[in-house]
């Protein structure tokens, strides 16, 4: 099980997520309470295992300025989280992760998005992504995605991760809200999350 810790903005938090397990690293360059500047993302990347990837969350961003960032902070996966098009994320020199909003209206399309892993979340509100509410993980099926390919998010905790996992069958968890505190990462809630996600590895 894959699990992903976005949102980072600290160094403690980032250590402390891949000392627990994590195998992304997710820093966000759009509108949002966890939004980093690439040169502080970049000072905290440097300091991660080479095992554990660094994801670069974009919302509607130029390619220009994506592969700008990308390459101070030495990403190893982009995230796009707006209403990118196909033909963006054909031309990214990286692997992509491509949110997508699931909706009851939305069911049983199959995308042929150009993407690695389909992260499929809950409809956006005041920002995209991070806003601490899940969807209806029963209508992951109908999406038709190959489980491999499929990362959740939107509401998860270490109360629901395993339910989740249970029922979408996915490769991957994606968390933020879920894992802290007050509005910042909680290093005890993010150990136990990552334990609860990968439990079913054991």
């Amino acid at each position: 099980m894959l699990v992903k810790i976005c949102g980072i903005t600290t160094e403690e938090a980032a250590r402390h997520a891949c000392k627990s397990g994590a195998d992304f690293i997710g820093f966000v360059f759009a509108a949002s309470k966890r939004k980093i500047s690439p040169e502080n993302a970049a000072r905290i990347a440097a300091t991660l295992p080479p095992k554990v990837k660094k994801v670069g969350v974009f919302v509607n961003e130029t390619r220009e300025n994506i592969l700008k960032i990308a390459g101070k902070v030495d990403l190893d996966v982009i995230q796009l989280h707006g209403d990118e098009p196909a033909e963006l994320a054909a031309r990214l020199p990286y692997p992509v992760i491509k949110a997508f909003s699931i909706q009851k209206e939305e069911t049983g399309f199959i995308p042929s998005y150009p993407c690695d892993y389909y992260l499929l979340d809950s409809p956006a509100s005041a920002y995209r992504g991070g806003n601490g509410v899940t969807f209806n993980w029963n209508l992951v099926k109908e999406t038709k995605i190959q489980p491999d390919k499929v990362m959740i998010a939107g509401g998860l905790s270490k109360e629901n991760v395993q339910e989740a996992i249970a029922i979408t069958n996915a490769a991957g968890v994606d968390v933020s809200s879920g894992v802290e505190t007050n509005g910042e990462k909680d290093l005890e809630k993010m150990e136990q999350f990552i334990t609860k996600a990968k439990r079913k590895d054991d």
